[in-house]
């Protein structure tokens, strides 16, 4: 799959397993979406993303981010 992470403009190309698969229109209210398992081979990507997230943990914003 090709990652685009926020506020860069390059693709990133990963390699990871579907985790899991929330369809249009689940029940209790939950946004469609898919979850993806990183590979060990992309731990430096992974520190990246956990940085990005870091800020939203304080947010009111609802995620789905395990």
């Amino acid at each position: 799959m090709l990652l685009t992470l926020m506020e860069e403009d390059d693709k990133i190309p990963v390699t990871g397993k579907v985790v899991w698969v929330t369809p249009r229109a689940a029940q209790g209210g939950r946004i469609p979406g898919i979850g993806i398992q990183l590979s060990q081979e992309d731990s430096t990507l992974v520190r990246k993303i956990e940085t990005y997230l870091t800020g939203a943990l304080n947010s009111g914003r609802r995620t789905d981010t395990m």
